[in-house]
């Protein structure tokens, strides 16, 4: 039992049985076991009679909107206390939204948590199995966080499938442009800039080549004769045609990010505490700020601690040992969207003036960027914890990792300099300089 604390109620109940004192009791007199399908939902429900003695109810109900208000109606009936289902894909939502609205507690958990015997799974031998686990306080729910963030999550996510989609389209755009010879892309920096898209604007339109240059702003102006040269290419009309429509749909997705933006800043407006607490820590703005904050929501106290959260978002290192080795630290699958989302912020912290920037630097060298990123990530998602919990916004420290590296090192790097011969001896550093020849 390490690792475990002892007064735990699941690991006391483990203990007991297995020194032979009592039986495992139960926690439910009535519970509900649900094997969650697309258009089907097959239910046990175990209840504990007086004499001590179970009956079990098995039924199985329809995908559709009558079938789940049936089973609730079921439920109600024979006062079931919880309903435990799987994480079957997003087929769980449907359910749990009607469990809730009618006031019944349902846990959602972890399908590798609660995998059955193999050879042994049919539908209702899992649903039994389910309530089985639930009744003794077996199994732990994963987080669910309340109906309007849940809502929200709809948006944000789509928000987001909208702007890698923008991104593939701007890439198609310039990759249309090297197949008509066109090298724009290798004489400015940015081919999605104010200049940059002026002149694409104007190659499209049919401006002839020699007044592209003179749309070119700032510093971009200087190289008018190699903006010339990298414009002139050969656009054939197919080329043309797919290129207006690659633009015409660029601005629709363009309008359509800054909709949801606009939608998703509105919808903070209960939340502006911690939504404010969110955009104090180094790069993170008001969408991502918002993005975060949709996926976590603010209230932490389902996770026990800060090792906790970070577990669940499986941004902290995983453990894998056997017979007293350590074999990986590899980070488990967990919530895909708040680890994307970090890990974009750990990409622009790592440029701000912070602790996070001397945190990247002193580990890269060694690590290298992955997994280097990944770190700050999960140093970000820790100091959110600390912030919510706190109530209040983030200030930097200052520490400076980067020293913290060296002056623990140092001494080993001496040693090696010194053992390998790299090491300058006293009297080389005495002698002195010699005078240039000319």
């Amino acid at each position: 039992m390490q690792g475990f604390r002892a007064s735990h109620p699941v690991v006391s109940r483990f203990s007991q049985l297995l020194l032979g004192r009592i039986v495992m009791q139960a926690l439910y007199r009535c519970i509900a076991g649900m094997d969650v399908h697309r258009m089907l939902y097959v239910v046990t429900i175990l209840v504990e009679l007086a004499d001590g003695t179970e009956e079990k109810h098995q039924r199985s109900f329809g995908g559709f909107k009558r079938d789940r208000r049936a089973l609730v109606a079921w439920l109600v009936e024979l006062g079931v206390e919880l309903v435990v289902m799987e994480s079957t894909g997003i087929y769980w939502k449907s359910i749990y939204s009607t469990l809730e609205k009618a006031g019944i507690p349902a846990h959602v958990v972890n399908a590798r948590h609660v995998k059955n015997v193999p050879g042994r799974k049919t539908d209702m031998s899992d649903s039994e199995w389910l309530a089985r686990l639930g009744r003794y306080g077996l199994v732990k729910p994963s987080f669910i966080p309340p109906e309007d963030l849940r809502e929200l999550r709809v948006v944000s996510r789509y928000r987001d499938k909208v702007a890698q989609t923008l991104a593939g389209e701007k890439n198609r755009l310039h990759k249309v442009l090297d197949d008509a010879g066109i090298k724009l892309g290798a004489v400015v920096s940015d081919i999605h800039g104010v200049s940059a898209q002026a002149m694409i604007d104007g190659l499209i339109d049919g401006t002839p080549i020699e007044q592209l240059p003179d749309l070119a702003k700032g510093t971009l102006r200087e190289k008018h004769e190699l903006l010339e040269l990298s414009l002139d290419g050969e656009l054939t009309p197919r080329h043309l045609f797919v290129l207006k429509n690659i633009r015409e749909h660029i601005r629709y997705l363009e309008s359509e990010l800054a909709s949801l933006d606009a939608y998703l800043i509105d919808a903070m407006a209960p939340y502006a505490d911690y939504w404010r607490f969110l955009q104090t820590l180094p790069g993170l703005d008001q969408i991502s700020a918002a993005m975060i904050l949709v996926e976590i929501g603010t209230d932490l106290k389902a996770f026990d601690n800060v090792q906790h959260f970070a577990s669940w978002a499986a941004l902290c290192p995983g453990n894998h040992e056997s017979a007293g080795k350590r074999k990986t630290g590899r980070i488990r699958k967990g919530n895909h969207m708040i680890r994307h989302l970090l890990c974009e912020a750990a990409n622009a912290a790592r440029r701000t003036n912070s602790v996070f920037r001397s945190f990247y630097q002193s580990l890269v060298p060694r690590k290298g960027h992955k997994k280097a990123i990944v770190a700050v990530a999960h140093k970000l998602l820790r100091t959110i914890y600390m912030l919510f919990t706190r109530r209040q916004a983030y200030r930097d420290p200052g520490i400076d990792y980067q020293a913290m590296v060296v002056n623990r090192n140092a001494p080993r790097w001496i040693r090696a300099l010194k053992k390998y011969g790299f090491w300058p001896k006293i009297s080389t550093l005495n002698a002195p300089i010699a005078a240039p020849v000319h």
